[in-house]
């Protein structure tokens, strides 16, 4: 073989290799399976934890249904123009979805991003609500936001969110809450909603220090890959066994914080419309017969491999002010009082 000919068939070979990075690159944001760090337990064993930015956070949002995805758009949207948000994974878990519908949902993420905030699309390796908690190496913040696709939250509170976390760091910080109980009759702990108290606080807004993906997915032994195998189960109440994650390690209770503007899409007392009873529905959280039946049934279950019942009740909700809420008649309309 001639010189000419060997050199372009080494050109030849760089440019194939060229191609193979590149496409396997997009394969990894787009593919429907994961093929990066098959154990993201052992690559972060050395992380010091403490070298993590703390003026920021990372938000994990989860998504799972095709007939969510503009709502997710926004929601990322809003996320994205906040000045504390670091960078926004978007934890793709339906392993059905095309790479077609990915790379184009991929695109308009990234189109209408509103700051400086870099937004990821990954595509889980499996549908395990599990997997929303594993840690991973990009995350370069203290604290993480831990939040669904139907929920949307004012900028002012998110930081306001962020400043109560800030002073709790150990805490689980959230808005939405639920509590933890014991049914003396059937003489066995229930899921419930207590008026004055709650333990549990909902992966609709979840906000927590980075190392409670570590000792969710990583530590615990034999019992928490026993409890994260009941998740697998039942297809729900990761969050639960986070709350008793985070309650066994600082022994207190999380902290509910107020908001001035939250968008529910998901509760099941929306009536406005077959748009958001669509988006309703394929919620875990919409068949509301047997859900607080199973999540009790969680909770009993976590008990039991424990050995030991760690969810604690807190009290009360952290405000960002304690101005009057009286309404008065102003232009015609019922508004604050204390407000122009």
């Amino acid at each position: 073989m001639g010189v000419k000919s060997m050199r372009l068939a080494r050109n030849g070979f760089y440019i194939c290799w060229f191609l193979f990075v590149v496409i396997s690159v997009t394969g990894f944001v787009f593919s429907r399976t994961i093929s990066g760090d098959p154990d993201p337990c052992d690559s972060m064993k050395l992380r010091e934890f403490q070298r993590l930015r703390s003026d920021q956070i990372t938000v994990l949002i989860n998504g799972y249904s095709e007939s969510r995805i503009p709502l997710l758009q926004s929601i990322v949207s809003s996320y994205s123009g906040s000045s504390i948000v670091s960078s926004i994974l978007v934890l793709w878990g339906n392993p059905s979805t095309s790479s077609q519908v990915l790379d184009k949902l991929y695109q308009n993420l990234t189109q209408y991003s509103l700051g400086t905030a870099s937004i990821s699309l990954i595509q889980q390796p499996s549908s395990s609500l599990n997997s929303r908690f594993l840690p991973r190496l990009s995350v370069n913040t203290r604290a993480v936001l831990v939040c669904d696709d139907d929920v949307e939250i004012d900028q002012r509170s998110l930081e306001f969110a962020f400043s109560v976390w800030k002073s709790n760091p150990d805490r689980l910080v959230g808005m939405f809450v639920r509590s933890h109980g014991f049914d003396l009759q059937r003489k066995e702990w229930i899921y419930t909603v207590h008026p004055d108290k709650y333990s549990i606080v909902l992966t609709k807004f979840m906000m927590m220090k980075q190392d409670y993906l570590f000792e969710y997915s990583c530590n615990g032994g034999v019992e928490m890959e026993e409890m994260r195998k009941i998740v697998d189960q039942t297809r729900n109440c990761e969050d639960i066994l986070m709350n008793f994650v985070a309650a066994d390690k600082v022994r207190a209770g999380p902290i509910m914080v107020g908001a001035e503007r939250v968008r529910d899409w998901g509760d099941a007392r929306n009536e406005e419309g077959e748009v958001e009873s669509g988006v309703r529905e394929v919620g875990l959280s919409s068949r509301r017969v047997e859900h607080r039946k199973r999540r009790g049934k969680c909770i009993r279950e976590f008990h039991r491999v424990m050995g030991k019942m760690p969810l604690m009740y807190s009290y009360g909700k952290v405000v960002s002010s304690v101005a009057e809420q009286g309404l008065c008649r102003k232009a015609g309309k019922l508004v604050f009082c204390d407000r122009d």
